[in-house]
């Protein structure tokens, strides 16, 4: 019996990944984010530690997002007046995530900011042109899911 609670753990959590995933935009932007994090990080000469932290790095946004989510949903009122102290938790929990954020961009920044590279990958896509295309296709069906997903009822 216990095995069995243990397993459905797993697919509690899958659950709540796939509902987030489904109703929260800012969790499919994080998503996207780190698709194109990882895409590009293929153009450089990552360290085991770098990409490690950038492994951490996105899997700390995913799971901040989906904290933030879920306060929101535990604090959310049926009214429109909304309690002082409920108002303040969801304001702290997206704070928290805004954080971690930007922590992690400022990192990025580090790890990404490099011109030799930033020319090699230029010259990939002038090289191959139908992975340009197909690189902007992403970006336009990013958008799509991003914010053309259908909406939560």
């Amino acid at each position: 019996m216990k095995s069995r609670r243990f397993t459905d753990s797993f697919r509690y959590a899958a659950n709540g990944i796939r509902a987030a995933i489904r109703e929260e935009r800012n969790m499919r932007f994080h998503l996207c984010a780190a698709v194109y994090v990882f895409l590009f990080s293929r153009f450089y000469d990552f360290s085991k530690i770098e990409t490690m932290l950038l492994v951490l790095m996105v899997c700390g946004v995913l799971a901040l997002e989906l904290i933030n989510s879920s306060i929101e949903r535990a604090v959310d009122k049926p009214t429109r007046g909304h309690y002082w102290s409920a108002g303040a938790a969801k304001d702290m929990a997206a704070g928290g995530v805004l954080v971690f954020s930007a922590g992690c961009a400022v990192c990025g920044v580090m790890l990404f900011w490099d011109i030799a590279v930033f020319q090699r990958i230029f010259a990939f896509f002038w090289q191959y042109p139908l992975a340009l295309a197909a690189l902007a296709l992403s970006f336009a069906a990013a958008l799509r899911f991003i914010y053309g997903w259908p909406k939560k009822e």
